[in-house]
């Protein structure tokens, strides 16, 4: 399969099933977080940095980003099992990155587990460094 087989576009409604499923398949669902929840919430703020990439009407892809005005983030990068290692997360990260600079970001941060060892290498190998600091949370 070729990247440009690959359309990147906003997020729409009607992908909320495939891409929590998405999400499943990619291990990026955790108990306390509720993927419905979290779409919700993006919704709300900067809707048009929530992507997919869809091949046909398949999603393939998602990556939620997004700007406070001083830092930016990447939430719920996921390729597929059945398309990674193709191309199609640095596409992804490129788009989301290419976003956030029209908005002047000046620096993205993400998390990754500390175990998932092959996302840091994946990271890693587009540009990511380990920053040397804690991350933190608070629920509320």
């Amino acid at each position: 399969m070729e990247v440009t087989e690959i359309n990147i576009r906003p997020y729409q409604p009607n992908d909320e099933h495939q891409v929590i499923e998405l999400w499943h398949r990619c291990n990026l669902v955790v108990s306390w977080n509720d993927p419905k929840h979290d779409i919700k919430l993006k919704l709300q703020v900067q809707p048009h940095l929530f992507l997919v990439a869809a091949r046909g009407q398949l999603i393939v892809a998602s990556v939620m980003a997004g700007y406070e005005g001083h830092r930016g983030w990447i939430n719920y990068l996921a390729v597929s099992p059945d398309y990674q290692r193709q191309g199609i997360g640095r596409l992804m990260m490129a788009t989301a990155e290419a976003e956030l600079k029209k908005l002047g970001c000046p620096k993205v941060n993400l998390q990754v587990r500390a175990t998932n060892q092959s996302v840091i290498a994946f990271y890693e190998k587009i540009g990511f460094a380990d920053d040397h600091v804690i991350g933190m949370g608070k629920r509320l």
